[in-house]
Parts: C-alpha cells; sequence; structure tokens
C-alpha cells in the first residue's frame, strides 16, 4: 500500500512506520490521519511482524496539527468537526488496539495530538531535548481525543497539571509524568529501544498479543468479580495452546523455544 504522508517499513519482524512530512515537523492533518489508521491495520494482518515503532522523520516526532489543515477545520459545523475528530480519536485506538507491541522513539517535539500518538503505544521513549506540551488550552480548545490515553500514562492529577497550564516540558519531565517509559541522551535513545525490542523478541507472539487482549479487558471492561472465571480461562486456554505447550516444554526441556531464531 502506497502512502502519502507516512512510511512503512519492514525489517525481519519489525515494522517501523515513519510519519513522513519532514518539512512541517510531521504535523498531521486528516491525510495522515487516515493513513496511519489504515497502516496499523494493514500491520495487525502481518503474521510475520512481531513489533511496531513508530518515529517521526527530520528534525521532530510531531508538531500536532497542521495548520493549513486548522484553518480549514475552523470553519466547520459541528458536525463537520464531530466527523474529523472521531476519526482522530479511532487512530489512536487503533493504536492503543494493535495487536503486536507497540515503541514510539521521540525525538525534537511532541506537540497537541502528538502526545496521544505516543500515549497509545505501549511503550515511549525519548531524548533528553525532546519538548512535549499539551498545548490546546493557549488556543481556547482542548485535549479531547488524546485525553483518554495520555490520562492512563500519567493520571488524573498530572493530566490537570500538563494539560490546563499546557506548559512546555523537557524529557526528563516527560519520564517524571510517565508520558514516557524513560527519557535518555540522545546517543543512548536507539540503544534503548533497541534493547526493548531485543527483550520482545524473545516473547511469544501469540502470548503478546493475548496479554496486551487480558491487559485491555482488565483495564477498561471487567470488575475484580468478572476476572476470577476470565483470567482462569485465558489461562487454561493459552496453556493448551500451541505456542503455550511449546514454550512450556522448552522451559521444561532447558531449551530455546522455537520462536527465538
Amino acid at each position: 500500500m502506497n502512502y502519502q504522508t507516512i512510511k512503512l517499513e519492514k525489517n525481519g519482524d519489525l515494522a517501523t512506520i515513519l510519519l513522513n512530512r519532514p518539512k512541517i515537523h510531521n504535523a498531521f492533518n486528516e491525510v495522515m490521519i487516515s493513513e496511519v489508521i489504515a497502516c496499523f491495520q494493514e500491520i495487525d494482518k502481518m503474521d510475520d511482524i512481531k513489533i511496531v515503532l513508530l518515529k517521526g522523520e527530520g528534525k521532530s516526532f510531531c508538531a500536532g496539527a497542521d495548520l493549513n489543515w486548522m484553518k480549514g477545520v475552523s470553519g466547520y459545523s459541528r458536525e463537520q468537526n464531530y466527523e474529523e475528530s472521531l476519526n482522530l480519536s479511532k487512530c489512536f485506538y487503533q493504536i492503543y488496539t494493535c495487536k503486536k507491541p507497540t515503541i514510539a522513539m521521540v525525538h525534537g517535539a511532541a506537540i497537541g495530538g502528538a502526545n496521544g500518538l505516543l500515549a497509545a503505544c505501549d511503550f515511549a521513549y525519548c531524548d533528553d531535548n525532546t519538548t512535549f506540551s499539551l498545548s490546546e488550552v493557549k488556543i481556547g480548545i482542548v485535549p479531547a481525543c488524546i485525553s483518554p490515553y495520555v490520562v492512563k500514562r500519567v493520571g488524573e492529577y498530572g493530566a490537570k497539571d500538563l494539560m490546563l497550564t499546557g506548559r512546555r516540558i523537557k524529557g526528563k519531565e516527560a519520564e517524571h509524568y510517565k508520558l514516557v517509559n524513560k527519557s535518555l541522551p540522545v546517543e543512548e535513545l536507539q540503544g534503548q529501544v533497541d534493547f526493548v525490542i531485543k527483550n520482545l523478541r524473545t516473547s511469544g507472539p501469540q502470548a503478546m498479543s493475548h496479554c496486551k487482549n487480558l491487559l485491555f479487558d482488565i483495564s477498561n471492561k471487567l470488575t475484580l468479580n468478572d476476572a476470577i472465571g476470565y483470567t482462569a480461562e485465558i489461562i487454561a486456554d493459552i496453556r493448551a495452546s500451541e505456542e503455550g505447550q511449546e514454550g512450556m516444554n522448552a522451559f521444561l526441556e532447558k531449551r530455546k523455544p522455537n520462536w527465538i531464531k
């Protein structure tokens, strides 16, 4: 599939999605939003892909919404605004529910809606010089579509601090808020991402997908009472599965499972 605003690169079991509008710091518009959705849907169907990396080309991860797009949106009716915003919400949800582990590698700047892209990923890493801002209130709007994912990462009161002030923070403060898993010196960022990818490659592909489903349901759908039977069924099914049997036998036989090449 050909994309106008992003690139998809495959390297073995790793798919890298690059936001590809470097001249405007990868600011997103309706085309990029639709293409990110389509790309993640495509990756979900790829049996050979085990891990997804989300990055930005050029000097920044993503500068938020494209100003030219915003000019158009400012003249929309309420119904048009709803449809446009619904697609943006679907974009973050598509990333959040991806069947494969997702990693955001952030540099330069992550402004406004860009924080939804990284917060929807399973892992997010940045360099210490990266600038973050949930700046929507500065122009009289709110970070609505990204809020479920940002709040999951930083909690209610951290979100109030960042969203109500709209202030700019750097990488280490983003780590303090848990907006990113870790902030590192520029020269160490790639090594950290490579380390996580290496660890993910030793995990069962199906087990990781089932684990993501488990965490989604536990976090978003089930009461503790509901979880009693649900979690027992999950582990029973996985133990009986082909991958589960291979993993347990490999452990008992003190050998590597067949998904580790």
